[in-house]
């Protein structure tokens, strides 16, 4: 293993969840819509999550030059439910041509850059630790893009009804 290659793409991914926890706090802040707060405020929190997670790996690699067993986030019902209601209030308080389906719009690329630096870390790396790290990320990003690509086709949907954009 390149242990300065190991240390860049950590500094890497730390320096991509710092900027998505900024992104979703101005964006939270930004917004009027309640339940755009809420959501936007609820991804901050899940990217200081990913800060946490990276830190903590990054802190031992750089002691030790291994990396820690990862341990897969658990999986909150109470916070999937949560999202469901939010973005049936976000849809209402909310069109597809508002600040806040554009930001909902630049989260998913975001979140997509995420999933490419940690997929392709996952699949070049030879130590099974690292590989485990970033496929668990991988996963946690692709969930998140899965909640925001759902959220925005909802929106573009309601839109084309709204506006009569079907040929038929």
């Amino acid at each position: 293993m390149d242990k300065n290659r190991a240390i860049h793409i950590l500094k890497e991914a730390i320096l991509l969840e710092r900027r998505g926890k900024a992104f979703y706090s101005n964006a939270a802040a930004s917004t009027k819509s309640e339940a755009a707060q809420k959501i936007f405020t609820l991804m901050a929190e899940e990217e200081d999550e990913h800060i946490k997670y990276l830190s903590t790996q990054f802190a031992h690699f750089v002691k030790t030059d291994e990396f820690l067993k990862p341990e897969s986030p658990t999986h909150n019902d109470a916070e999937e439910v949560a999202m469901k209601v939010l973005s049936e209030e976000f849809k209402k308080q909310v069109n597809a041509a508002s600040y806040e389906a554009a930001a909902i719009a630049a989260a998913m690329d975001f979140e997509l850059r995420a999933v490419k630096v940690y997929s392709d870390r996952a699949a070049e790396t030879d130590d099974p630790k690292e590989r485990e790290l970033y496929q668990i990320l991988a996963d946690w990003e692709k969930g998140h893009h899965e909640i925001l690509q759902n959220l925005n086709n909802e929106l573009k949907e309601e839109i084309w009804n709204d506006n009569q954009f079907w040929p038929f």
